[in-house]
This record gives structure tokens, sequence and C-alpha cells, in this order.
């Protein structure tokens, strides 16, 4: 099982061998013993790519959730093992993991002095796999199923503006009123030029437009309390502004639904002591700073 997995995740036989640390003919003959054992095809291979088969699909799945059960029972009975040690490879976006990540982080490290963590900041969601990362805290949906997630809490979207700027533009009470108001873009939140909002089930769909489209989240906040437009915010990333009155907040019975906050791990990956150990210390801390 753990062959067939690694083959997948690596897209090639050759990969999947460097990864396991033996031989091609090693994974070729595991492999087809497997096969022969199921009396099945799981993956159709040729001298350029291999395709899982739909057969090999389910099997995958169920595959994935018996190693992890594996893992966790082995995880049980060496959890008498002493104060973690070696380093750990983490990563955030950058605001998320700036505001809340780094300090936890630094937190750790006087707690557990045997630890180093190597703390990557990025709004891109790296490969988990591919970069060496053993942990990650994603907001929003998680569309790897490689993926083991336990969420710490969640955060809103939210629609913000200074009060003089308020003062100064047309009265807004409805999604609509937003295309004829002056909005500065988050690129690496927005869709394009529209924000999305919720009437009830209804997804309303509103094209906006103004003096600025940032993807740096600090830039693009900055503009916004320097009153030159409306912007669309994750709580986290406003949450002074809107507690001093610095900024306000608008719309908040449209708002799109939460995004949760997960801290997530590889199924792939070998679950060692000090990746469990900081996982639990890191999501009974985040759970604690966002009430969760």
């Amino acid at each position: 099982m753990q062959v067939f997995v690694q083959i997948v995740e690596s897209g090639s036989l050759t990969k999947a061998a460097n990864k396991l640390n033996t031989s091609l003919p090693t994974v070729v003959r595991t492999l087809a013993a497997l096969e022969e054992h199921l009396n099945i095809r799981l993956i159709n291979r040729t001298t350029r790519k291999i395709t899982i088969t739909e057969e090999g699909q389910r099997y995958l799945q169920r595959c994935r959730r018996i190693l992890y059960e594996i893992e966790q029972s082995e995880l049980e009975i060496s959890a008498h093992q002493k104060a973690p040690s070696g380093n750990l490879k983490v990563t955030a976006s950058v605001m998320y993991g700036s505001t809340y990540i780094a300090p936890l982080v630094a937190k750790f490290l006087k707690e557990h002095p045997q630890m180093t963590i190597d703390l990557q900041l990025s709004d891109q969601n790296l490969n988990l796999l591919e970069e060496g990362i053993d942990v990650a805290v994603r907001i929003g949906p998680l569309d790897d199923s490689n993926m083991v997630a336990k969420q710490v809490g969640s955060v809103r979207r939210m629609i913000c503006a200074t009060p003089k700027l308020l003062n100064e533009i047309d009265v807004i009470t409805r999604p609509k009123d937003l295309s004829n108001a002056p909005c500065i873009l988050f690129t690496g939140l927005s869709h394009g030029t529209n924000w999305h909002l919720h009437q009830g089930e209804k997804i309303l769909s509103i094209p906006v437009k103004g003096p600025l489209a940032c993807n740096n989240i600090t830039s693009a906040l900055n503009v916004v309390k320097e009153g030159l437009g409306l912007g669309m915010f994750l709580s986290y990333q406003v949450e002074k502004e809107l507690a001093s009155g610095e900024l306000c907040l608008l719309l908040e019975q449209y708002e799109p639904p939460p995004l949760d906050v997960n801290i997530v791990y590889s199924h792939a990956k070998l679950m060692s002591t000090r990746i469990r150990y900081f996982v639990d210390w890191l999501t009974h801390e985040l759970r604690h700073q966002m009430n969760y």
C-alpha cells in the first residue's frame, strides 16, 4: 500500500523509488505483486507517464485511510518518548503568519530548545510534498485530498472603509451600490474585478472598480486607511482598525460564509513524533487565540 500510494503521489515509478530509498525494479515488482494479489490493474503505465485507473482511485482512498490509522496507532504507542527534537518546516500566509504563527513559533522554541523551525511565509499555497514542508496553516477551502486538516477557527470576509470616505460618497445600503463606489482591489482575495457577497442562499457577484489593484495585503489596507476606497479583507487583517474606529464595517448582513482556518499536513509523509507534538501544541494555542 505504501509503495502504491507513493507511486501515485510522485507521478512516476522512478520518483517513487527515490522517495522510498529503494530500487526501481523493487517498486515495479511490488506494484505487480499487489495488482496480481487484487486481480485488478491499479495503474496504466507507458514509457512516458502513468495514469491511475478508476479501481485504483477507489483503492487509493482506502489505502490512505488505512495507512493514516496505522501511523496514528504507532504514534499513540510511542507517545511516551522524550521531548521532541529536530527541525520542522512550517508555512503560512504572510499577514496571518506574521500576526499569529511567528509569535507562537517563538513561544514554542523557548519551551522546546532542542527544536528548530524553518518558517516560510508566503501568500502562495506551497506544495507540501514538493517543498518538503511538514506543517501548513491554510485559510479557505482545501482542495488537496492528500492533506489531513485540523480546524482551529474561522475568519470573516469584510468590506471596510474610513468614516471620512463614507461621508463623502453615496450611502451604501445594498451590494449593488458598490459598483458606484471607489474600491481597492486586493487581488489575493477578490475574484478579478468582482466581489462575491451572499443574500441568503443566493451568491451576488458585484463588479467593482477603483484607483488601485494590488497583490499585497498591507499595501492595499494602507490605501483603504488613507480613504481612497473601500476594501474587502479577512477579519483578522482589519481587527485593530475596526476596534479603534479607524475603519467602519459595511454590508455585514451580506457577508459570504466564514472561511475555515486549518492546520494541515500530508497523508503521504510519515508523522514523526515532533510533527505530531507541534501540530497538537499549535492546535491548542490557535484555538485559544481564535476562541474556537
